[in-house]
């Protein structure tokens, strides 16, 4: 009985094992080209060509090893195109929509974390109400994330004096000079100016600011936040933050 050849056979001489790797790079490549014409704007500048040329001949580096080493009857081969293919697709789709994925993926983390926000516009935000009603949202102040709590009767950005650690201010250097109103009576504070703070797409630089001398139990984005913004309001829940 004859021996049946084994598709992992050492390769036999010639150049017929790169049959199915010069089919296999002649359909990527097509593929590749039909997507960059179908989607034109999906390579945007210089960076993004170059990346895709390096990640073609990643590819090419690859396989090539990969058929030179092993001889694969043409079965074999198509399965393993079709795998490649159907991943190279994917990859592509998913850079081409990487915009739309990346909102995609905001609103859902919106949702899991209302701090968060999500997407709602050009230009805008919107955050859901906790439990109790009140709406937290997560800022970047001078690089570091800081969870405010919003309040419309405050009117100036009051961190605690923990937060203001985390930022790079030192209490203790800080002049409490200043009173405020609060429903634990009247606590001292001290001015600051803040760096930048970041929400999304939105970002101030050199707010004012104040650090409070008491037990904060969360710092607060009062009115000397929200007066910077296009608009707000609270409808059904939800807070929408526009600039």
């Amino acid at each position: 009985m004859s021996k049946q050849p084994s598709p992992w056979d050492p390769p036999p001489s010639g150049g017929g094992r790169w049959l199915p790797w010069l089919i296999m790079m002649a359909v990527v490549l097509g593929l590749v080209g039909l997507l960059l014409w179908r989607y034109p704007q999906a390579l945007y500048g210089h960076e993004d060509w170059s990346r895709l040329i390096y990640l073609l001949l990643l590819f090419v580096l690859i396989s090539g090893g990969f058929f030179g080493a092993r001889r694969l009857n043409i079965g074999k081969a198509a399965r393993y195109a079709a795998i490649w293919l159907g991943i190279g697709l994917v990859l592509m789709l998913g850079y081409s929509y990487r915009q739309e994925l990346q909102t995609i993926g905001q609103r859902l983390l919106g949702e899991v974390v209302p701090h968060q926000g999500t997407p709602a516009g050009a230009r805008a935000l919107s955050f859901r109400a906790d439990q109790s009603g009140h709406f937290s949202i997560e800022a970047w102040v001078n690089g570091t994330p800081v969870r405010f709590l919003v309040d419309t009767g405050a009117t100036a950005i009051v961190l605690t004096r923990a937060d203001a650690e985390r930022i790079g201010i030192d209490p203790a250097a800080l002049s409490f000079t200043r009173f405020a109103h609060t429903a634990n009576g009247i606590v001292r504070t001290a001015p600051i100016r803040l760096g930048d703070l970041a929400i999304g797409g939105l970002r101030l630089e050199g707010l004012p600011a104040m650090v409070n001398e008491g037990e904060l139990g969360q710092s607060l984005l009062g009115m000397a936040f929200l007066d910077r913004l296009r608009s707000y309001e609270v409808r059904d829940g939800v807070l929408t933050l526009r600039w």
